[in-house]
């Protein structure tokens, strides 16, 4: 299937034939996402801000929080990923909510989002991420900062379906979609049209 060096393929079926596709691919486009990393002894401070400005608590643990407008999703101690659905400047948003209690960085052009479900979507992630999503084990919510094939990888479970949002840089889209599609093929694979990143 034909694509560019940082995007995915262009829709269509890839894989085995015949059968409902066991995996389902979506790039979500139009997201807005920055780095923010909490300053030295300012955690409290920059927590309050987030939970002022956005309604939500930034999380302390590998989670993903909802706010009015954004979700905050751990990425290691005292710092997150912040993903709006839409285009925004987000470092101008964020700098007003947190002043200087935190550093930001625009993240959007540097990541590839994409989001997989379908009936062997587990099988599939199994083949390269080495965590266990078994749903006793991981759940609505939950998020990994991991690999797959010696690509780093941000995981989050959206819904209980199961399906997953993947996001890893933008210069390895490449190498990580190699590996996809490899894992994918024994249970055929279906690439959608990209969306909004609406979760």
């Amino acid at each position: 299937m034909a694509r560019g060096h940082d995007s995915l393929p262009a829709p269509g079926r890839g894989g085995r034939a015949g059968a409902e596709p066991g995996l389902i691919v979506r790039e979500c486009a139009g997201l807005a996402l920055a780095s923010v990393l909490a300053r030295r002894g300012a955690l409290e401070r920059a927590s309050m801000a987030v939970r002022t400005a956005f309604g939500v608590d930034l999380p302390l643990a590998p989670r993903a929080a909802d706010g009015r407008g954004v979700t905050f999703i751990w990425s290691g101690p005292a710092q997150w990923i912040a993903e709006f659905p839409a285009p925004v400047d987000v470092e101008t948003v964020l700098a007003a909510a947190l002043g200087d209690a935190a550093a930001i960085c625009d993240q959007s052009h540097s990541r590839l989002v994409i989001d997989v479900t379908g009936p062997r979507v587990r099988e599939v992630l199994a083949k390269g991420v080495p965590v266990d999503l078994h749903p006793d084990a991981f759940e609505v919510g939950d998020v990994a900062v991991t690999s797959a094939h010696h690509v780093g990888l941000q995981l989050r479970q959206l819904s209980v379906a199961p399906a997953y949002r993947l996001s890893v840089p933008r210069s390895y889209a490449g190498s990580f979609w190699t590996w996809l599609e490899h894992s994918a093929a024994e249970f055929g694979y279906e690439v959608l049209p990209s969306a909004g990143g609406q979760g």
